[in-house]
Order: C-alpha cells, then sequence, then structure tokens
C-alpha cells in the first residue's frame, strides 16, 4: 500500500510548484506560520507518506486523516483514508483501523482497494486474537469478518491470505475448547470435559485438535465405565488418525482393560462413525 501511495503520489508531482513545498511543508517551524487549510491535498498527503516511511504511524494517521477532511471526495482524500486505516493498524490502534476501513466501504464500496479495506477490517479483529485461554469473542469476528473477504473479493491476493488466516482462527478456537476440556479432566469433572472434547470432534473436526479430542474421549469415557463410547472413539480414532500417538495412547488404554477399537452401542460417536466412516448420514 506504501508503494503504492508512493506511485500515485509522484504521478502528480508537479503539483503544488516542485520541491520548495515540499520542504517547506516538513519544516515545523514553516507548519505553524501556515495553516493547513492552505497546503493541496497532495501536499498533505505527501506529508503523511512521509511519517509513515518514518515509522510515525500516529502522526501518519493524523495527516491522512486532514486530507480526508479538507478534501474527503476527491482522489487524494480516497487515498488518504485507506491509508490512514493502515497506519493506525501499524500502531496497533485497530478499533480506528477499523473505522477508517469502515468508512472507505461506505463510501467507495466499488473501487479497487475494497478489497484491501475490508481485508484490513479483518485484521484489526484477527491481530487482537488473545490468548487460548481468555474469551473467544474477537476470535468469532474474525472469522466472520475474513469469511467476507472470501467470499466478497474471492480472486484477490487478500482471500488467499484470507483462507489461511480464517483457518489459523479456527484452529484457534479448537485450541480453546481443547484447554477447557483438559482443565476438567485433570480434575475429574469428566462430564464437563466429554462436553468440551465433543465440541471438538464435532465443530472443529478439521482442526489439528482432533486426535487429542477423541483420545481424551476414551480416557473420560473409561474413567465412567462407559466402555461402548470408549471403544467407538477409539475405533474412530483409528480409522482417522492410526499413525499418531494419540491412537497408540488409546489402544494401549483400551487393550489394558481387555476392549479394543469398535464401533459399540447406539451413543453419539456411533452415529458418528457411522456417518464418517460409513457414510450412513440418514
Amino acid at each position: 500500500m506504501v508503494a503504492l501511495a508512493t506511485s500515485l503520489s509522484a504521478c502528480s508531482g508537479g503539483a503544488g510548484g516542485g520541491g520548495g513545498w515540499f520542504s517547506n511543508l516538513f519544516s515545523s517551524n514553516e507548519v505553524e506560520k501556515k495553516p493547513i487549510e492552505e497546503y493541496s491535498a497532495q501536499e498533505i498527503y505527501k506529508r503523511g507518506e512521509y511519517e509513515l516511511e518514518e515509522g510515525n504511524y500516529e502522526e501518519a494517521a493524523d495527516w491522512f486523516g486532514e486530507v480526508e477532511r479538507l478534501y474527503p471526495y476527491s482522489e487524494w482524500g480516497k487515498r488518504a483514508l485507506i491509508m490512514q486505516a493502515y497506519a493506525y493498524h501499524k500502531d496497533y490502534e485497530y478499533e480506528d483501523s477499523r473505522a477508517a476501513a469502515q468508512r472507505y466501504l461506505d463510501f467507495f464500496p466499488g473501487e479497487e482497494d475494497a478489497a484491501y479495506a475490508q481485508y484490513l477490517l479483518a485484521l484489526s479483529y484477527y491481530d487482537q486474537i488473545d490468548d487460548i485461554g481468555r474469551d473467544q469473542g474477537k476470535t468469532f469476528q474474525a472469522l466472520q469478518a475474513l469469511r467476507t473477504v472470501i467470499e466478497r473479493y474471492p480472486d484477490t491476493e487478500y482471500a488467499r491470505s484470507a483462507v489461511l488466516k480464517f483457518d489459523l482462527a479456527f484452529n484457534h478456537l479448537g485450541a480453546k475448547e481443547m484447554e477447557v476440556g483438559r482443565y476438567y479432566l485433570k480434575r475429574k469433572h469428566y462430564t464437563s470435559a466429554i462436553n468440551r472434547f465433543r465440541v471438538v470432534v464435532e465443530q472443529f473436526q478439521t482442526t489439528t485438535h482432533t486426535p487429542e479430542a477423541l483420545h481424551r474421549l476414551v480416557e473420560s469415557y473409561l474413567s465412567l465405565g462407559l466402555t461402548d463410547e470408549a471403544q467407538t472413539a477409539g475405533a474412530i480414532l483409528g480409522h482417522n488418525f492410526r499413525a499418531t500417538e494419540w491412537y497408540e495412547d488409546s489402544y494401549a488404554l483400551l487393550t489394558a482393560k481387555g476392549l479394543k477399537p469398535e464401533a459399540k452401542g447406539d451413543n453419539w460417536l456411533s452415529a458418528l462413525y457411522r456417518q464418517l466412516i460409513k457414510g450412513e448420514w440418514l
């Protein structure tokens, strides 16, 4: 985006009377003497661009904001708005970045940079995803915003990046369920643990946490004496993840009790086994 903005600026380099105005604009004394309203949109934009390149993201966002304020519907104002969203994001001011990106989408939904604005909006949630032990509200919001990028702008580079981040965020939610499930399992609250591991198996089965979730179900059900469920969980684990350490551990637990991994009984895991393994969905 910075390169794009620089290119745009260069294309209009003759405006404002050459290099003299540029030097004056970067002089704090000149800025103090001359009201900002007397500068052109290009001049103010280039000041924001300079601050951005210097790593002064807050100042850059302020200057881009002035372009939007003074020249809201100009080409420079449009470019400044998306650059303001970018500058705020670089400054970790995610709410301000999201607000600027949303304004761009509201005012210029058909422009080429709308895809990038939507992507920045999604990043404003994604980059705030907390540690797995905390509230996951931002993760859900990130997933929704990333899905919008993927569905609305499928042929862009932003959609490709959004797919990767969507998978990571989705995996993150599965990790949260696993962490809580392990907490309950460690304290021998088996029913509560099972509820969490079941969520992973049913709702996050495409994540990397599914093999462990199935193993923990074997552990939990064996602890409760529910051998049909334990054997069925082991059967699903063996069919899909036989090469993992989780299957080896589950197999050892089952055989130690004279059991083996196989679908048994009429329970939710048996139904899942019929659907996933046998393809019997009805």
